[in-house]
């Protein structure tokens, strides 16, 4: 049976790739310290399995709307006035089968055939192949270390043309947890509205900053902003809820209707006890997220300040997010029974051979001198694993 040239152009993801062989090898009876997966390592807190244990028991089992259940939209709607100072109407506001189905949506309604979309670079590595899917062609910016990883308005500028039609801001970022601050937005935002560029913000990390940090949504700088943007966000990773598929977007109105009138011929609506948990989640007691950000943060110290104290790596600290993404240009060159260390990739293979230490390439994110390592694990995981790669740097030569 022939594959249609649109599957053929879709790459599977990296990350998942990774994933899956860590676990297989724990399977095989391996030791292994999996720093690949990007979901918390923290249960969905009671109150919320709970509200979905009670919206089974009484019924709450049939369609909803699609866009979703309006007291989940409500909270939703309540959600951005107090956290970030956004005015939506329930007409607005479409839930999803997670945030990654919401930035499905949003590519698909956007994009039209031969439209360039800006990609800055490290980027989440769904981005590129929903952009594709989308018909679009994806136009990455190579953001530099020194920056932080976030894109400035000079290279911002130099790579918009007549064909860009829209921007992928992520802040808090994956891979590399950068958080852009409010005077830095307002400098992209000013090119992007000169320019006339849409701008998808997705903001899944939102609750996760540190050191007082604030998150800032480039929707809420002022109205015309705004009404270029589409907000995308969700449950999976402030309140451990990835499995529940429950995400967000908040757009203009005729954004938002299209993205419904898509999604009622795909998915229909989301999982009606997952969007009850949704709204606890939301509505409920937030000591869960703040216990957890509590500890992210701890671990988060403890890597950062271990990757920098070894040979031949270097590693910005994040803003936010669960990742570091440590940069190994000093080990390219360097080998370890015969295997030679040309790029990222190679050292990510070699560690996952040699000391069973499961990370993702930066190839995954467009940038194959970094590599990602995830901290949404115990404490003494990422001791041992970080202890394993220490042991493995040792050895280069």
């Amino acid at each position: 049976m022939e594959i249609s040239q649109r599957a053929q152009n879709i790459s599977a993801s990296p990350t998942l790739a990774i994933d899956a062989k860590a676990k297989q090898m724990i399977a095989d009876g391996k030791k292994v310290i999996n720093f690949g997966a990007g979901e918390p390592d923290f249960d969905t807190p009671e109150h919320i399995k709970k509200a979905a244990v009670e919206a089974l028991k009484e019924g709450a089992t049939k369609y909803t709307p699609v866009a979703g259940i309006p007291s989940l939209k409500k909270a939703i709607i309540e959600k951005f006035s107090m956290d970030n100072g956004l005015d939506y109407e329930s007409d607005q506001i479409v839930v999803s089968c997670g945030a990654k189905h919401s930035l499905y949506n949003a590519f698909m309604i956007l994009c039209q055939q031969g439209d360039e979309v800006l990609l800055p670079a490290p980027y989440w590595v769904s981005y590129l192949e929903q952009i594709k899917l989308a018909g679009a062609t994806p136009v990455a910016i190579k953001t530099r270390e020194e920056n932080g990883f976030k894109v400035t308005p000079e290279e911002l500028q130099q790579a918009i043309t007549s064909k860009t039609r829209l921007i992928i801001l992520n802040s808090p970022g994956n891979p590399t947890g950068a958080v852009y601050t409010r005077d830095e937005l307002s400098a992209l935002a000013e090119v992007l509205v000169k320019n006339n560029v849409y701008i998808i913000s997705d903001e899944i990390y939102e609750k996760l900053v540190y050191d007082g940090q604030e998150h800032i949504s480039i929707a809420a700088l002022d109205t015309q902003v705004k009404d270029c943007t589409v907000v995308i966000n969700g449950m999976s990773k402030s309140y451990s809820m990835t499995g529940w598929r429950i995400g967000y977007t908040a757009a203009p109105h005729n954004v938002a209707r299209s993205m419904a009138n898509l999604q009622s011929h795909s998915t229909s609506n989301p999982t009606s006890i997952a969007q009850a948990g949704a709204r606890a989640a939301i509505t409920g007691s937030q000591a869960p997220l703040e216990n957890m950000l509590e500890q992210f943060a701890e671990r988060r110290k403890y890597m950062v300040e271990s990757l920098k104290s070894m040979p031949g790596i270097s590693c910005n600290i994040p803003g936010g997010a669960f990742y570091v993404f440590p940069n190994i240009k000093d080990l390219i060159g360097k080998s370890f029974n015969d295997k030679t260390i040309q790029n990222a990739s190679d050292f990510a293979s070699l560690a996952l051979d040699e000391i069973q230490v499961a990370m993702v390439p930066g190839i995954a994110f467009g940038e194959n001198e970094c590599f990602r390592l995830s901290y949404a694990t115990s404490m003494n995981s990422i001791e041992e694993g970080l202890n394993r790669l220490r042991r493995l740097l040792d050895k280069l030569q």
